[in-house]
This record gives C-alpha cells, structure tokens and sequence, in this order.
C-alpha cells in the first residue's frame, strides 16, 4: 500500500513539475527553457513535499497527494458541481493567456492519514487517533516554510530564477481555495494564516528590495 502511494505522490509531483515547466516556457518559448523551468519547479516543489512529508511522519501521519479538483463554490450544502472538476489544465490555460505574464500554481491538494504507531498508542483508557485541522495546517505551513528558506537561500547563492519562483509558490500556497494549502492553514488557525501572509509579506518586499 505504501509502494502503491509513493509511485502515484511521484507521479503527482512529476505531472505538475511537466505542467508548471510547460507554462512558464511560455515567457522565453523554447526548449532549453522549457527544461529549466521544469527543473526549477521540479526542486520546487520537491521542497515542499518533503517538507510536510517529514513533519508528517514526526507527527506519526502520512501525507498522501492529489491534483486539485473544483467541487465547492459557495458556502452552503448545495453550493457545489454534481462533480469534482479537475484543475491541472489550469496552469497551461492562464499562461497561454496571458502569455506567462501570469501562471496559477497551486495544483496539488494533500491528504493526511494516521499511521499505525499514531493509532496503537494509548493515553489511558482513549486512543487518540484523529489528525486535527491543527495537525494539517502545521504541515502545510512546514511546506511553505521550507520554499521561503530556500528562496532565501537561492538569492544569496546567486540562483535567482530558483529563488523567485520559490517566493511565488509560497505565496500561491497561502490562498484559501477550495482544498488548496490556504484553506487548510485558514480552517486550522486563523492566527497562523494570518502570521503567514505577514511572513510573505515581508519576503516579497525583501525580494523587491534586491532586484
């Protein structure tokens, strides 16, 4: 079972890395930079899974991956399609647009599961079994975390297209949208949501700053 999901997490990941290549070769159209995008957005990513995926496991969870599908459109119970809609042809629509002057990111939706450690253990005569909303906004906010330092790190090291599409993907993770990262961080603490949009905040000033 764990073989089953960690080819279709990597399947995930490499299906969005293609898809997010593809888009952002829009801005230079040519191959080289269709292979640069790619990899670039492949460590990218790379970043933030392993981010969730090793608190995840310190938090005796797993993190289980998905491609974001729209269901929900409003806030009542039949606010929603008859079907989940999926969106990963997003990216490639709103760059061929706007021809790459603006790209949506965010693609990837997670699932958090307890682990068979998390559900034996016993505190008396109750296991505590249930992952919160706090346990999966702390994930998804590791993941973010971790693309900040490493596009902190890619302009000190002088790798600057790394850097700011780390930048970029932190922010579009932040956007409480259906079951997006936002929305996870938004419904497990309004506080942390909030700390975070300061925290990009101040990132993108600093980044503006260096340019």
């Amino acid at each position: 079972m764990e073989k089953e999901q960690l080819k279709k997490d990597s399947l995930v990941i490499l299906l969005t890395a293609v898809i997010l290549g593809l888009s952002l070769s829009y801005i230079e159209k040519n191959w080289l930079a269709t292979l640069i995008a790619f990899t670039t957005i492949l460590l990218v990513i790379l970043i933030n899974i392993l981010a969730k995926k090793f608190i995840a496991y310190n938090l005796e969870t797993d993190v289980n991956l998905g491609f974001w599908s729209w269901y929900w459109y409003g806030f009542t119970s039949k606010s929603h399609h008859k079907k989940p809609i999926a969106m990963a042809w997003l990216p490639l629509v709103t760059s061929l647009i706007t021809r790459g002057l603006f790209i949506w990111m965010p693609i990837i939706t997670f699932d958090v599961s307890a682990r068979p450690e998390r559900i034996a253990r016993r505190h008396g005569l109750y296991r505590y079994t249930s992952v919160t909303e706090w346990h999966i906004a702390i994930i998804a906010v590791v993941g973010i975390v971790a693309n900040i330092i490493a596009a902190i790190a890619g302009y000190i090291f002088g790798f600057e297209t790394f850097a700011k599409w780390s930048v970029f993907y932190a922010v579009w993770s932040i956007i409480p949208i259906g079951e997006l990262d936002g929305v996870k961080i938004f419904f497990g603490s309004r506080k942390l949501w909030f700390l975070m949009i300061i925290i990009l905040l101040i990132t993108l000033l600093w980044r503006l700053s260096i340019v």
